[in-house]
C-alpha cells in the first residue's frame, strides 16, 4: 500500500462526526517511535504520579485537620465555595483512576508540567491505536488499551458527563461509547450507574441536578476534589517546610525522581521577606524585582492554578520571554492581586528541544521530514495500587510555538516501541 493510499484510508476511517468539534490536525503515516529506555520510563511513571497524588491528598488533609501547616489547605481552598471545599473532604483517600500527565521533551530529558485527571484525547487515542495497530505497528497499549481503560472505569453501562465548557470533546466520547452513554452534565442526576466526570470542578455550582443527587456513595471518577486539580501543587512540592513530609510519603527514590521532572515553581502571592531573606533560585526579595527582569531572565511561566475557565488548556499560561516588559509587569501584578480568589504560580519554562518526524505535505504530495516540539500524554489506569500504561498520545507542534497543544498545524499520533512494518508502506 502506498503511503498516500494509507493516509487516505486513515482519513476515510474518521468517524462521520469527527472526533473533536471544529478541530483538525496534520497527518503522518507512522507513529512516534520511542527507544527502550523511554518506554521503561513511561511504564514506571504512572506509579510515581499515583504516589504523588496520594501524598498530596494526605498533606492537604493533614493541613485541613490541623495536623499540618494550615497554609497548605488555606492556599488550595481560597476562592472556592464552601460546598466545593466540603465536597473535596468527603472521600478520604480517594484519588483518580485515570491519570494523564503532560511531558515536554527538553535537552535534559522530560519535564512534567501537568497531571490531568479529567483528560481529553481518550477517544482520539483509542481511535489512533486501532488504526495504527491495524497495519502492524507495535503501539503502546495495543489495539484496545484505551477501550479497556474506559471499560474498567465505567463497566458496561456507566456514563460520561460532559459539560458545555468541554463540549468540543463530546464527539470522541460518542464514537467510543455511543451517544446514549454520553450525557450533558447540565440536567444530569447521579444514581446507581458509574459516572466519569468530564467537567472541571469550577462548573460544580452550576450543575444543580448533580449537586442535589450527590452523595459520597456515588461512583464517580475523578472524585470531586478540586484541591487535587490545582497546579499550585508544583509550588507546594518545592516548599522547603514540606520537604520532609514529601520524602516520607513518596520515599526518597520517588521524591528525587519527581524533583528532577518538575520544573522549579513558586506561589505568586503577596508577601514580605525579612532583610536577609531571598526567594530560592530567583534571588530576589520582592516581586517588584521580578517585574524588572530582562527578557532573557523572564524565561518563566505564569500559570493560573485552577478552578477557573481561564485555567482550561493554555488560556491561563503566560511565557514571560514572549512578551514585552509592560505586559510582563501587568501579568505579575494581576496575578498578585488575584491571589485571594484566583491563585497563580510562577514556574521555570521547560525549553522543548526539536525532534524530527515525517508529515504529509499536501503541496508536495508526499511525506516530508519536519522539526517539531514534542509533548507526550501517557494515559494510566489505577486499580488499587496497580498502575497500568494504556496508551500514549504524542503531539508534535511547530518549533515556533512556545506552548504545545493540539492545534490544526500540529501532528497527533500514537506512540510505538518499534519502527513497524516498513515493507507495508
Amino acid at each position: 500500500m502506498k503511503r498516500s493510499d494509507w493516509l487516505e484510508t486513515l482519513r476515510r476511517n474518521l468517524p462521520a462526526g469527527g472526533l473533536f468539534q471544529g478541530k483538525s490536525w496534520r497527518w503522518t503515516d507512522r507513529p512516534l517511535v520511542l527507544d527502550d529506555e523511554n518506554h521503561r520510563f513511561l511504564e514506571g511513571l504512572g506509579r510515581r504520579l499515583h504516589s504523588f497524588l496520594k501524598a498530596a491528598d494526605k498533606i492537604y488533609r493533614a493541613s485541613a485537620t490541623g495536623e499540618g501547616p494550615s497554609w497548605v489547605s488555606g492556599w488550595l481552598d481560597q476562592g472556592k465555595p464552601d460546598e466545593v471545599v466540603r465536597l473535596g473532604r468527603d472521600q478520604k483517600g480517594a484519588t483518580p483512576r485515570v491519570l494523564r500527565p503532560d511531558l515536554i521533551r527538553t535537552s535534559e530529558g522530560w519535564a512534567l508540567t501537568e497531571i490531568d485527571s479529567v483528560p481529553g484525547g481518550i477517544g482520539l487515542t483509542a481511535w489512533l491505536q486501532e488504526q495504527y495497530t491495524g497495519i502492524g505497528y507495535d503501539v503502546l497499549g495495543g489495539k484496545s488499551g484505551m477501550r479497556e481503560m474506559v471499560g474498567e472505569v465505567l463497566g458496561d453501562s456507566g456514563e460520561v458527563l460532559v459539560s458545555k465548557e468541554a463540549s468540543d470533546y463530546r464527539p470522541e466520547w460518542e464514537w467510543l461509547l455511543g451517544s446514549g452513554r454520553v450525557k450533558s452534565a447540565e440536567g444530569y442526576s447521579l444514581g446507581a450507574k458509574k459516572a466519569f466526570r468530564f467537567f472541571e470542578m469550577f462548573d460544580w455550582m452550576n450543575l444543580k441536578d448533580i449537586r442535589s443527587s450527590w452523595s459520597p456513595q456515588v461512583k464517580m471518577d475523578a472524585p470531586p476534589k478540586a484541591y487535587l486539580e490545582e497546579k499550585l501543587w508544583w509550588a507546594i512540592f518545592w516548599m522547603k517546610p514540606l520537604e520532609d513530609g514529601w520524602r516520607k510519603e513518596l520515599g526518597e527514590g520517588f521524591f528525587r525522581e519527581l524533583r528532577a521532572l518538575v520544573p522549579r515553581a513558586w506561589p505568586l502571592r503577596p508577601m514580605e521577606l525579612p532583610p536577609e531573606g531571598v526567594l530560592p533560585e530567583l534571588g530576589i526579595q520582592s516581586w517588584s524585582e521580578l517585574e524588572g527582569f530582562s527578557q532573557k531572565a523572564r524565561d518563566l511561566v505564569i500559570k493560573i492554578s485552577g478552578f477557573s475557565p481561564r485555567a482550561w488548556g493554555s488560556r491561563g499560561v503566560i511565557v514571560g520571554s514572549d512578551h514585552p516588559k509592560e505586559r510582563w509587569v501587568q501579568e505579575v501584578r494581576r496575578a498578585l492581586g488575584e491571589w485571594p480568589q484566583q491563585p497563580h504560580l510562577l514556574q521555570k519554562y521547560a525549553h522543548p528541544v526539536s525532534v524530527t518526524h515525517p508529515v504529509w505535505s499536501e503541496e508536495q504530495g508526499e511525506m516530508v521530514e519536519e522539526k517539531w516540539r514534542l509533548r507526550l500524554c501517557p494515559y494510566y489506569l489505577v486499580t488499587g495500587e496497580k498502575v497500568e500504561l494504556k496508551g500514549v498520545l504524542a503531539t508534535l507542534c511547530p518549533t515556533d510555538k512556545k506552548l504545545i497543544h493540539g492545534m490544526e498545524d500540529a501532528v497527533l499520533v500514537p506512540v510505538a516501541t518499534k519502527k513497524g512494518p516498513t515493507q507495508v508502506l
